[in-house]
């Protein structure tokens, strides 16, 4: 069973991973919604653009159609009001005139009486235009259909745009006709003076597409940009201006003849004989709106400048301090295992001084023999001399003992050296047996051993392996009753890796417990025989080498621990 109690070691954050992850966490959730904002503020405003345009292509339309109204209006009530002698008397309509151009500030051009057969009998007006000849005019025919009529702009006799209003009289069933002349420049301006903008234009067409003012543009310059509306947008959109009806504006947006993005607003005039149109350019009827997102758009990077450098700064801020944390960590550890070690001598003090004692005393007894045998009178005998050199023999043996013994102890008792390197396991296996031996000699327990000789060496610290395979010996020696019992050791290749068990058929762990055994200061030892450091320092040590741990145990049948090891590899990567 793998015990997931501990986390393993912390890598170092990076600063970089730490920024990105603090910008996208702040700042996506801000440009979402942003962009939201943006968007539901864009909509707000072309909704805003396009009623404003409604509202002011409507605004004129009914000006322009009241000026139309009223005009019409006057000659009707004119034609109605006098009878044919009296109109066609030159100073009558000269008169009639002067009041039409006062009513209307100089609009009309002149006023004249046309005869049943198109025949202009009386006229008032800066033309010589008596005489003239209307028979075969559109207007003409038209009037003497639906009794008044307003024709398109047209130039006729005088060379000169212009447009007639016209009325039928009605005297003696003869279809006589009282017209007048509007100037165009005059009407021109009325619609011309729509303007929004730089680029907003208006101007009026008839059903055929034939411009009836002439927009204040450059037409040279532009190309005739009224034309390429003329042509590109009233050629494609008949359907359009088929459904106009009394009173309603239409919208659209689509390019010109020139590729550049037009608002187009579309409005009916003159009972829907005319079509009055505005038109502007998209990027200025929305400039505010664009001013706006590209204001909104450095606002926000300048946002996303401020948040990197402050984030920057306090991710290196909190890196330092994690890698100082990291730091003061690693040497926490290292001081428990050093006081684990201390702990782990001061179990050992005592079994090594009594392995220690015997051959001392051997070398005591057998150096007074020498004294004795010296104090005769005749050391130098044959006898006495044997007897002298088996004694040194003897002195010489017990003292490499010893040094063996002392040799052992002081080898695992140096400062600890993290240093890894290529170790022989079953080498190091051996060698900690030797040291526990006079403790289980003492708890009669008796160690197996099954080492695989084919063993490669692993990548291991010398002195941190030693740490951990002496603090799992005692404990296997320590969980033993008092009649003694048996603990195997074995080792074997697995994989890539070599898994070392330490089996005993001691009391056993139980199941609550396993979930806990290697947090730190925990044992399930009896006060003042552990210090509940052991496991956790075996659990630290094994996770850093790159290693695991992991136990099985039965309540009174004995504990395995397992250990799986990194093989050495070569600069290759080869075992």
């Amino acid at each position: 069973m793998k015990i997931d109690t501990k986390q393993d070691r912390h890598e170092q954050p990076k600063t970089r991973n730490l920024v990105l992850t603090v910008m996208l966490v702040a700042g996506v959730p801000l440009l979402f919604i942003g962009f939201v904002i943006i968007q539901q503020f864009g909509e707000a405003y072309r909704t805003k653009i396009t009623e404003h345009l409604t509202v002011l292509v409507k605004k004129h339309s009914r000006t322009i159609d009241n000026f139309l109204t009223d005009s019409l209006a006057d000659i009707r009530v004119m034609a109605r009001s006098h009878p044919v002698e009296d109109l066609a008397d030159t100073v009558f309509l000269t008169k009639k005139l002067a009041i039409l151009r006062e009513e209307f500030g100089g609009v009309f051009v002149d006023l004249g009486l046309i005869d049943p057969q198109g025949v202009q009998q009386a006229y008032s007006g800066p033309f010589n235009l008596v005489q003239a000849d209307y028979s075969g005019a559109v207007w003409f025919s038209e009037t003497q259909q639906s009794q008044f009529y307003i024709s398109d702009v047209f130039t006729g006799l005088r060379g000169s745009p212009h447009f007639i209003v016209a009325a039928k009289i009605p005297w003696n069933d003869q279809g006589w006709i009282l017209r007048a002349t509007v100037d165009f420049n005059a009407f021109n301006d009325l619609v011309s003076n729509i303007r929004i903008g730089t680029t907003g234009i208006a101007f009026i067409l008839n059903r055929a597409g034939e411009l009836q003012t002439k927009p204040h543009i450059d037409v040279d310059g532009l190309k005739g940009s009224y034309r390429g509306v003329q042509e590109a947008k009233l050629e494609a959109d008949k359907v359009l201006i088929a459904n106009l009806t009394t009173d309603n504006v239409l919208l659209e947006e689509n390019p010109d003849s020139f590729s550049k993005g037009h608002i187009f607003a579309v409005t009916p005039l003159n009972n829907g004989r005319w079509i009055l149109i505005f038109q502007q350019e998209v990027s200025d009827a929305f400039a505010t709106w664009n001013t706006t997102k590209i204001t909104a758009v450095l606002l926000f990077l300048f946002w996303a400048a401020i948040v990197a450098l402050f984030t920057y700064f306090m991710s290196r801020r909190m890196t330092l301090r994690i890698e100082e944390v990291i730091i003061e960590k690693d040497k926490m550890s290292d001081q428990v295992v050093e006081a684990g070690r201390l702990a782990s001598i001061g179990e050992l003090a005592a079994g090594i001084a009594h392995e220690i004692n015997n051959p001392v005393a051997i070398m005591v007894e057998e150096a007074g023999w020498i004294q004795d045998l010296l104090a005769e009178d005749d050391p130098a005998t044959a006898d006495n001399l044997a007897e002298i050199q088996r004694a040194s023999t003897q002195i010489k043996t017990q003292g490499g003992r010893c040094k063996e013994i002392t040799h052992k102890l002081l080898s695992f008792a140096r400062k600890t050296d993290p240093t890894v390197k290529q170790i022989d396991l079953n080498e190091m296996v051996q060698e900690m047996i030797t040291l526990v031996d006079q403790k289980t000699r003492y708890a009669s327990v008796q160690i197996e051993t099954q080492l695989d000789a084919g063993l490669p060496p692993v990548w291991v610290s010398s002195a941190e392996l030693q740490q951990v395979l002496l603090n799992l010996l005692n404990n296997s020696v320590d969980a033993m009753d008092s009649s003694g019992g048996n603990i195997h050791i074995s080792t074997q290749l697995n994989d890539d890796q070599i898994m070392l068990k330490i089996a005993d058929n001691g009391m056993g762990i139980a199941e609550a417990n396993l979930a806990r055994i290697f947090d730190p200061f925990y044992t399930t030892k009896p006060v003042g025989q552990g210090t509940g450091l052991g496991l956790s320092i075996c659990y630290g040590i094994i996770k850093k080498l790159g290693g695991d741990i992991q136990v099985q145990s039965t309540k009174g049948k004995g504990t395995t621990f397992s250990v799986l090891l990194p093989v050495s590899k070569d600069k290759t990567g080869a075992l």
